[in-house]
């Protein structure tokens, strides 16, 4: 495990992943087929790499990083041996079946949830947020400024919580919705997290735990999160 944190750790000396780079370091991780909680090691520490960097503001190509990170989350996919059982599954609204896929990752979350959502304003959903924020979980949420204060929007209820939030308050929007949880589950569709949409709109939400696709997802979520600096609660 070592020399596979070495490997990654080296590459990013000039802030990219060269093709030889990419392909050493998929024949290393074939070679010595690391388990899964070593792969969840090797992946923390390439986003902490990242994050320090941004943190630090010296890159004068940050997104270069991000191109670096993603370069890195890929390579450990395709390198990395077999997975177990994958899951998927889809629910659809009006009805409960959505509000019940969120809310049962959310019960279920142990260690962090990412959540990138254009706007939340169903109470149930937040109460389960503030739930897991306050039984340790580590939450952050990314949404948009234009739904941050409309009637019934939760988001100053939770960043008074302590929630870090950042806001997208540029002219466009930021319409993800999405979520990561511990790692493992993404939960993706067109479902904004709202009582409308639960009780009358046609929506979907697709829940899988494949590994790539969440890694591509998580890549997505630190860009936006380094983009639109957290606020301060």
């Amino acid at each position: 495990m070592n020399d596979l944190l070495d490997q990654i750790e080296d590459s990013l000396a000039d802030a990219r992943l060269s093709d030889d780079e990419k392909r050493g370091l998929v024949q290393a991780l074939r070679d010595t087929s690391p388990p899964e909680e070593g792969l969840r090691q090797l992946r923390n520490r390439a986003f902490e790499l990242v994050r320090d960097r941004l943190a630090a503001g010296t890159d004068s190509d940050p997104l270069g990083l991000l191109r670096w990170l993603e370069g890195v989350v890929r390579a450990l996919d395709v390198g990395r041996s077999p997975a177990g059982t994958l899951h998927t599954s889809a629910s659809f609204s009006p009805g409960p079946a959505c509000l019940q896929a969120i809310q049962g990752q959310l019960r279920a979350a142990r260690r962090r949830i990412d959540i990138c959502v254009f706007t939340l304003s169903d109470d149930r959903i937040t109460e389960d947020v503030l739930t897991a924020h306050r039984r340790g979980v580590a939450v952050r949420i990314v949404t948009d400024n234009d739904k941050e204060l409309d009637a019934g929007s939760d988001i100053t209820a939770l960043r008074s919580a302590g929630v870090p939030v950042a806001v997208d308050r540029s002219d466009a929007h930021m319409h993800h919705k999405f979520a990561i949880v511990d790692d493992t589950w993404l939960l993706n569709g067109s479902y904004n997290w709202t009582r409308s949409a639960c009780f009358h709109n046609e929506e979907n939400v697709v829940l899988c735990n494949d590994p790539g696709l969440v890694r591509q997802f998580q890549v997505q979520f630190e860009a936006l999160w380094s983009r639109f600096a957290p606020d301060t609660p």
